[in-house]
């Protein structure tokens, strides 16, 4: 009797246990995760190919003109996904070769492409004639010119790690519907994971 009384009086702790040891399995990755969040550590692989600006900042107005001539905010390009590019109208090697680039990724979007739009935002307007030869091979691309305080205006505020947007990083920056500067791609980045990276925001945006 004194054996069975034992017995049954063990089942409840056993039990107690077994259900402690289960909790603690369930909240053991939430305390990981938890523990590595306050340390600061973060993943080095995202799902994005370009570099990431966070939080994503929104950009000020600035009034620039169009090659014929017309006055443009840059707020009112279009509520459009924009691939935005600085460069100067002599357009040399590497300038040409990002304006392929961001053709080609435009072109691989398919029926998405019309909600995206690629500006040119001339830093040095001494060439325009130039220019306007080699955007011959680029039709539908917006280019803005302006004073050159008007020009720094916008382009400072495109600055990342690397650099400003004048210091000849020859990047291409991602700019929202709403206006606000969410990724840049460095000269060598691969097309195709521009491409995936557009596919994946226009996929998931209710905007643009």
């Amino acid at each position: 009797m004194e054996n069975t009384m034992q017995s049954s009086t063990s089942l409840p702790s056993a039990g107690k246990r077994k259900l402690l040891i289960l909790a603690l399995l369930f909240a053991l990755p939430a305390a990981i995760a938890f523990i590595l969040y306050a340390s600061g550590w973060r993943p080095a692989v995202t799902a994005n190919h370009g570099e990431l600006v966070q939080p994503a900042r929104p950009i000020g107005d600035v009034t620039l003109d169009t090659l014929d001539g017309q006055r443009r905010k840059f707020s009112e390009l279009g509520k459009k996904w924009a691939l935005i590019y600085f460069g100067s109208a002599h357009c040399l090697a590497r300038c040409e070769q990002d304006l392929y680039k961001m053709r080609q990724v435009h072109l691989a979007q398919g029926k998405e492409a019309e909600r995206i739009e690629r500006v040119f935002v001339v830093t040095d307007a001494t060439a325009l004639d130039l220019l306007r030869y080699t955007l011959k091979d680029h039709p539908g691309m917006i280019v803005l010119v302006g004073p050159p305080a008007a020009v720094r205006q916008l382009a400072g505020q495109f600055s990342v790690p690397a650099g400003g947007a004048l210091d000849g990083l020859d990047r291409i920056y991602l700019v929202d519907p709403l206006g606000n500067f969410m990724l840049h791609y460095p000269p060598d980045a691969d097309a195709s994971g521009m491409r995936k990276d557009l596919v994946r925001l226009l996929k998931v945006s209710q905007v643009g």
